[in-house]
C-alpha cells in the first residue's frame, strides 16, 4: 500500500465518465486519537471523511464543504468538514444502545444529509439536502443527492476501518461520447471493488483490477491532511459576539471563560484579564450594564 492520504482524480479518454480515488491513514488517525468511537460510528465517520474529500475537489481557493448527518437515533449528529486545500476535519456525536447492523437509516433514525458549500470571502452558501432512507448506506445518499441535486449520475464506494479510510467515485459527465455505453460499463465494474480491495489496494492497483481493459489516464496526487480550523482568534471573535456582559458573568460563575474544540480537543482557556483585554479594542462597553 503506497498511497497514504493523497488524493487521485482520472479520466477515461474518449468518454464522458471520471473518477476520484482517496485513501486516509494519518489524517484518520489523527481523527481517532481525539475521540474513541464504536467500531460502526467510527467506521461510519471515517467513510463519511472519505466522501468529503471525493465531494471537495471542485472547491474553489478558501472554499469549504460541510457534510452533516442528524437524526433521532442512536447517531445523533455526525459532521465533517473538508476544504479546499484538501484538509479535513470530523466528528460524531451518539448514544447506546447501538443496533448491530450498519445502516445508516437504522443508526440514525429519521434522519437527514446536509451538505453545505461555502465559497468563502463572504458570498452566500449553498445547502442540499437528502433524506436517508432505512436501508440506504452513506454511498447511497451521496449517490442520491448528485441525482436530486446536481443531476449527474454517480456512484460512490466508501470503506473504513480502524487504521484508514478509502473511497470511490464514478460519475457521469454531462453530453455524450463515443462510447455510447461507457458509464453502465464503468459502473458495473466499480461494483466489482470489494471493501478490503479498497483498503488496501493502492490506486493503481484498484485501476488496473478494476479498468485494465480501459484507456484510463491517472492524474498526480494531491495530499490530504487533517487541520482543525479553530484558533484563538476565532474564539475571541465568539466570544466578542456574546457581548461582555454576558461573558463577565460566565467569568463570576466559573472563574475563567473555557472553550473547548470538539474536533481537536483544544482548549481555550480566558482569565479576568485575557477578557478585559479582550473587549479593550472592541466597540462594546466594557462597564456592566445595571440589572433589575
Amino acid at each position: 500500500m503506497t498511497d497514504r492520504d493523497v488524493l487521485n482524480r482520472f479520466v477515461f479518454e474518449h468518454t464522458h465518465v471520471r473518477g476520484e480515488l482517496v485513501h486516509l491513514d494519518a489524517t484518520w488517525q489523527a481523527v481517532l486519537s481525539r475521540h474513541h468511537y464504536p467500531p460502526l460510528i467510527r467506521d461510519l465517520l471515517g467513510q463519511a471523511m472519505a466522501a468529503a474529500v471525493l465531494l471537495s475537489t471542485t472547491l474553489k481557493s478558501g472554499a469549504s464543504l460541510t457534510l452533516q448527518l442528524s437524526g433521532d437515533g442512536p447517531l445523533s449528529m455526525l459532521v465533517v468538514q473538508a476544504s479546499a486545500a484538501r484538509t479535513l476535519r470530523g466528528l460524531a456525536h451518539w448514544r447506546e444502545p447501538l443496533p448491530e447492523d450498519a445502516h445508516l437509516g437504522r443508526l440514525a433514525g429519521r434522519a437527514r444529509l446536509v451538505i453545505t458549500l461555502d465559497p468563502g470571502e463572504g458570498k452566500e452558501r449553498y445547502q442540499g439536502i437528502v433524506a436517508v432512507e432505512d436501508e440506504a448506506s452513506l454511498a447511497d445518499a451521496l449517490s442520491d443527492y448528485f441525482a436530486r441535486s446536481e443531476q449527474l449520475e454517480t456512484r460512490l464506494w466508501l470503506a473504513a476501518n480502524g487504521e484508514r479510510a478509502a473511497g470511490l467515485l464514478l460519475q457521469a459527465l454531462p453530453g455524450g461520447s463515443e462510447d455510447a455505453d461507457a458509464w453502465p460499463r464503468m459502473r458495473h465494474l466499480g461494483s466489482t471493488l470489494s471493501e478490503a480491495e479498497l483498503l488496501d489496494l493502492s490506486h493503481r492497483e484498484i485501476l488496473h483490477r478494476l479498468f485494465h481493459e480501459e484507456d484510463v489516464r491517472l492524474f498526480e496526487a494531491e495530499p490530504v491532511s487533517f487541520r482543525c480550523s479553530c484558533s484563538r482568534q476565532r474564539i475571541e471573535n465568539m466570544l466578542r459576539g456574546l457581548g461582555y456582559d454576558e461573558v463577565q458573568g460566565i467569568l463570576a460563575d466559573e472563574g475563567a471563560v473555557q472553550v473547548d474544540c470538539e474536533f481537536c480537543n483544544q482548549q481555550y482557556v480566558f482569565d479576568a484579564v485575557d477578557v478585559e483585554q479582550l473587549f479593550a479594542a472592541s466597540d462594546q462597553p466594557r462597564v456592566p450594564s445595571t440589572r433589575h
